[in-house]
């Protein structure tokens, strides 16, 4: 039963509201989680790939000079920052998680765009936290090379949701903080 009659008579659509902002965000998570997983087996499948090697065991060149897939093992956390213990990781991963629901839990009831991108977030990082479990690293390929002497940009489809996750969160809020003001 998604609702109940008050004593009104009326139907309490909060409950419907909040019922869909978990489906929602449910839905996204694993839509993010999968793409992620399969992304990653998909291009190991079809790249040579090992734990042990350098950067450039494999690799398909996309856009010359500035795009490739290099299948690239990663002991580090977002950006290459965090060290490489893998329980701290971890751990810090699901702490994050908790953050973004405790700050965003009242908007998801009551935004789509917010059950989006936490799903998102959400689904990015499960992906990442299964790879570190399983194998030890986070496995990344998608490398923007086009300026390597400043920073070389190799990342996952987890990372791009988790990215695209904060902006739409970012965006969200912009847009709330708008419409309180009109």
């Amino acid at each position: 039963m998604l609702s109940t009659p008050s004593q009104g008579g009326s139907i309490n659509l909060s409950r419907l509201r909040t019922f869909s902002a978990n489906l929602l965000i449910a839905v996204s998570a694993l839509a993010a989680f999968a793409l992620d997983q399969w992304s990653k087996r998909w291009i190991t499948s079809k790249l040579y790939f090992d734990a042990r090697c350098s950067p450039w065991c494999g690799h398909k060149i996309l856009i010359p000079g500035w795009l490739e897939f290099a299948p690239i093992p990663n002991v580090h956390g977002a950006f290459g920052l965090f060290g490489s213990s893998k329980p701290l990781l971890v751990v810090m991963a699901v702490i994050v998680l908790f953050v973004f629901w405790w700050s965003f839990r009242e908007a998801a009831a009551q935004s789509r765009l917010v059950c989006v991108a936490f799903g998102l977030i959400v689904g990015g990082a499960l992906g990442n936290i299964v790879d570190r479990l399983h194998y030890g690293y986070v496995i990344d390929f998608i490398d923007f090379y086009r300026f390597p002497q400043i920073w070389r940009f190799t990342f996952n489809f987890g990372d791009s949701c988790i990215t695209i996750g904060v902006a739409l969160l970012f965006l969200s809020s912009v847009i709330r903080a708008s419409h309180r003001r009109a």
